[in-house]
C-alpha cells in the first residue's frame, strides 16, 4: 500500500453516529444531554421543505431560537450575524440542519459563542485550546461529510476567497442521519452532493497524508457511492440507497478529515470563490481531470479505486487499470444527470485564470499526490474541464 516501515499516522474521529430511519426522534434526548437551550441553524430551502418545523417540534421547550439567512455559500458575515442572535437568546447548544453550508455556519457560531470575537480572528489550524458550544447535526444531504470533520469552509467576502478553520476542538457531538431527512432532496443536488463524497473519498484515498484506516473508509465510500448514487437520484424514496448515501458521505467525510484533499478540492473552493459554482457540481466536473492530472504518480492507488469503482483490473497494467476507473468515473457522472463540462454549468472561461492563481494559494493544493504550484498547470486542468476530453 506504499507505507514506510517508521511512517507514523494520527486517526481523529470521535462524534457519535445515529444511523436510522426515524431516529431523528432520539433529537431532544441528545440536546438534552448537551445542554438546556438549542438554536436551530438552517436555511430557507429547508425551511420551505417544513422539516425546520418537524425539529422544532421536537425541541419543544428546549428551542432557543432559529437562524435561517443562510446563503448558497455562507460567509464571515452570516456566522457573526449568527452568534449574535445565539448570545441573545442564550442558546448553549446548537443544532444544524441542511448541507454544508448550514453545518459550516453553525460551526462558526459554536465558535463564537464559546470564544467571542470574529469569525476571522480563528481562520487557520487548531487555534483553539478547549472543546466548543455543543453541536448535533441532521444533514439533509449526502455529501460533504462536515458532520464528523473538522473543517469549516465560510466565503470571506472581502477578500474573495474562502476562508478555512481546521479544528479539533470544534467537530460536532452528534450526527443524526436519518435517511428520511434527505428523501425531499432533488435529483440534481442528490447528484450534485453525490459526487462532493465521491471526490472526498478519491482525494483522501491518493493524499500524501493517507493512513490505513481513510484508506479503509475511503474505498468503502467509492464503492457504495457508485452503487448507490444513480439509485437515489432515480428515486429519492429509496431509503436504502439514501441510507447507503448518507453511510458512504460520512465515512468519505471521516476518510478526508483525517487524509485531507487535494488540487480538485482547491480548485472547486476556487471556483465557488469567483464564480459561485456549487462546491458538489465543479467537484464532480474536475474530479476526472484532477484524477487524470495525479495519475502517473500514484498509479497502483488509481488501480486501487478502478477496483472498488469496479472494474476488472487483474490483467490491467496500474496505469491503464487507472485510466479505466477514470473512465467509470466520467459515466457516473453522466449517468446521474451532471453536467460534463464547466462551460455547460455556467463557468465563464475568462474566469479560469483567476481562478486558477486562487487555487494555488488553497491549502487542500498542499496534499495533492503530485506536486502543483505553477498556476498555468492548474489552468490546463482547468481547461479540459471547461471544454472536455482528455
Amino acid at each position: 500500500m506504499g507505507y514506510e516501515a517508521d511512517w507514523t499516522f494520527n486517526y481523529f474521529g470521535p462524534t457519535k453516529v445515529i444511523f436510522g430511519v426515524g431516529m431523528i426522534s432520539d433529537l431532544p434526548l441528545e440536546v438534552g444531554s448537551l445542554g438546556k437551550k438549542a438554536l436551530l441553524v438552517t436555511d430557507p430551502g429547508i425551511i420551505a421543505t417544513g422539516m425546520a418545523d418537524q425539529v422544532e417540534a421536537m425541541l419543544g421547550g428546549s428551542l432557543a431560537g432559529v437562524y435561517s439567512d443562510i446563503p448558497q455559500d455562507t460567509g464571515i458575515d452570516i456566522v457573526d450575524q449568527g452568534a449574535e442572535y445565539a448570545r441573545s437568546v442564550d442558546a448553549d447548544v446548537v443544532v444544524s440542519l441542511g448541507g454544508g453550508s448550514a453545518i459550516d455556519t453553525a460551526k462558526g457560531i459554536c465558535i463564537l459563542l464559546t470564544e467571542g470575537g470574529n469569525l476571522k480572528d480563528y481562520q487557520g489550524m487548531q487555534l483553539l485550546t478547549r472543546p466548543q458550544t455543543p453541536h448535533v447535526v441532521i444533514p439533509t444531504t449526502a455529501g460533504t461529510g462536515s458532520e464528523v470533520t473538522i473543517f469549516s469552509v465560510v466565503l470571506d467576502k472581502e477578500q474573495g476567497q474562502k476562508i478555512f478553520l481546521f479544528e479539533n476542538y470544534n467537530i460536532p457531538r452528534v450526527a443524526i442521519l436519518d435517511p428520511k431527512m434527505t428523501e425531499k432532496l432533488p435529483p440534481g443536488l442528490t447528484a450534485s452532493t453525490g459526487m462532493d463524497a465521491m471526490t472526498h473519498a478519491v482525494e483522501a484515498y491518493v493524499s500524501q497524508q493517507r493512513n490505513p484506516i481513510s484508506d479503509g473508509m475511503a474505498l468503502h465510500a467509492i464503492r457504495l457511492i457508485n452503487t448507490y448514487l444513480p439509485q437515489a437520484v432515480e428515486d429519492g424514496s429509496d431509503m436504502v440507497a439514501r441510507g447507503q448515501m448518507q453511510i458512504a458521505a460520512l465515512i468519505a467525510g471521516w476518510a478526508f478529515s483525517n487524509a485531507m484533499v487535494g488540487m480538485v478540492h482547491a480548485m472547486a473552493h476556487s471556483l465557488g470563490a469567483v464564480c459561485r459554482t456549487p462546491h458538489g457540481l465543479a467537484n464532480g466536473i474536475l474530479l476526472p481531470h484532477g484524477m487524470r492530472y495525479n495519475l502517473e504518480e500514484i498509479p497502483d492507488r488509481m488501480a486501487d479505486i478502478a477496483d472498488a469503482l469496479g472494474v476488472e483490473t487483474r490483467n490491467m497494467s496500474p496505469v491503464t487499470a487507472g485510466e479505466a476507473g477514470i473512465t467509470e468515473v466520467e459515466a457516473l457522472v453522466k449517468r446521474i444527470g451532471m453536467p460534463t463540462t464547466l462551460k455547460d454549468a455556467g463557468v465563464k472561461e475568462s474566469k479560469l485564470e483567476q481562478c486558477s492563481e486562487l487555487a494555488v494559494t488553497d491549502g487542500a493544493i498542499v496534499y495533492n499526490p503530485r506536486f502543483v504550484m505553477d498556476p498555468e498547470e492548474v489552468l490546463e486542468v482547468y481547461r479540459k474541464a471547461y471544454f472536455g476530453g482528455d
